[in-house]
């Protein structure tokens, strides 16, 4: 019979009365389970689970026990409540706030899910077998870490005295499928025009910034953009966490390395920047830039390294170019401004927008030229745009304009499309 029809707290009873019972039972019994394959660990306690469930005269008929087993099974020796949402392939964003409080990101919006934990306890279990197999530690001298699951997906966890609620923890889903160009088109991301325009910039060898805020899809948009690459070129992939996959032949994909339990090894996005322009690279991606890297990236796509690619956080193409100059200030190399807004003039050529509406859809709302420094000003060009206003409701336009570099490659007889940028729906 079905448990569906207990309440919610009814059944946290059972499994948090079971899951105290199977710690009690490994205790008496002495179960020495590190030392146990990870097989043979999951086989011993689902033994011991039943064996507490079966013995147990007072739980009630309406309890569905081969539930109940999985449930504490799931959360004694693997992520808990955590397993199946991560099954869901509609989900790509887990908040758990606390033990008994679990968000989700489910098609782009945020919802409150059923599922909980039975304790803070069982939560911190978790975020230590987490963590553990990686060599990080999270305890209240260290009670922030930053972790990766096997399949990739990024995982942020803060436990007490820093999160008053009780552990917290934070899952970043990794895509099990790569997303096309056909894909987001299909969404509605961007437009025809807009991706046969990026096509060309990457093949072209243009430097590219994917900007927006977080959540927008900045990473997801880059690996597309770094899939446009044409083989035969050697790539370099550098994240602070990994998340990019590509199927270069000529590829190496670097990550940076936190300090270990002693405090000692880091090594920084900077240091990887600057070590992969002495491994003859192509091009150089790198996932995000949040720091001084920004201004080896920067150097980089001025010497040589044409057709780079990178993401920031920023809320548009005019404020990407100023999260850009305070990143540069934050190398320590002090650059007067006008020096900064040389190299960014001089080094960056697009700027793509993503934008994350409150309905949950995303969208390239905005392409950006950049076409110089006048005034002591980086000047911008707008290429194409997304429009939410007027009868004709949403839709994306070209804005009249026809890149700069566009010249260049028509004198090269490469095959262009001027009528892309025109101002129709594009």
């Amino acid at each position: 019979m079905s448990d569906t029809t207990l309440p919610d707290p009814a059944k946290l009873h059972w499994r948090q009365r079971v899951h105290e019972r199977l710690l009690d039972t490994i205790d008496l019994r002495r179960r020495d389970l590190g030392r146990m394959s990870d097989a043979e660990l999951r086989h011993e306690t689902a033994a011991l689970i039943a064996e507490i469930v079966a013995a147990d005269p007072a739980i009630p008929a309406a309890v569905d026990r081969d539930r109940l087993c999985r449930e504490v099974l799931d959360e004694a020796i693997g992520l808990g409540p955590l397993e199946a949402l991560l099954e869901d392939e509609r989900i790509s964003e887990i908040m758990v706030n606390r033990f008994d409080e679990i968000f989700v990101e489910r098609d782009g919006r945020i919802e409150r899910h059923p599922c909980s934990f039975t304790s803070d306890r069982a939560v911190l279990g978790v975020i230590e077998r987490i963590v553990a197999p990686i060599g990080r530690r999270i305890d209240e001298s260290s009670p922030m870490v930053d972790a990766r699951l096997k399949d990739g997906s990024r995982v942020n966890a803060v436990i007490p005295p820093l999160a008053l609620k009780g552990p917290t923890l934070t899952i970043r889903r990794f895509a099990r499928r790569h997303l096309t160009m056909a894909d987001m088109l299909e969404r509605g991301t961007l437009s025809a025009a807009m991706a046969a325009f990026l096509r060309i910039c990457v093949e072209e060898r243009r430097n590219i910034v994917v900007s927006g805020g977080t959540g927008t899809g900045k990473t997801t948009f880059l690996n597309l953009l770094s899939g446009l690459i044409p083989e035969g070129e050697r790539v370099i992939t550098i994240e602070d966490a990994a998340e990019l996959r590509l199927d270069h032949h000529n590829l190496v994909s670097l990550e940076a390395r936190p300090s270990n339990l002693e405090g000692r090894g880091a090594v920084s996005i900077r240091e990887l920047v600057r070590n992969a322009l002495r491994m003859r690279p192509d091009r150089i991606v790198i996932g995000e830039c949040r720091g001084p890297e920004a201004l080896d990236m920067l150097q980089a796509m001025n010497t040589g390294h044409e057709g780079s690619l990178t993401t920031l956080h920023a809320n548009s193409p005019r404020d990407a170019l100023a999260r850009l100059e305070t990143l540069v200030l934050m190398a320590g190399m002090d650059l007067p401004l006008n020096a900064i807004r040389e190299q960014i003039a001089s080094a960056i050529d697009i700027i793509v927008q993503q934008t994350r509406f409150a309905c949950g859809t995303r969208r390239v709302t905005s392409i950006c030229e950049v076409t110089g420094l006048e005034g002591g000003r980086v000047q911008l060009q707008e290429l194409f745009r997304f429009e939410r206003a007027g009868q004709r409701g949403e839709r994306f336009v070209g804005c009249d304009a026809v890149p700069n570099f566009y010249d260049e490659l028509r004198q090269r007889q490469v095959a262009l499309d001027f009528t892309i940028f025109d101002r129709l729906p594009a």
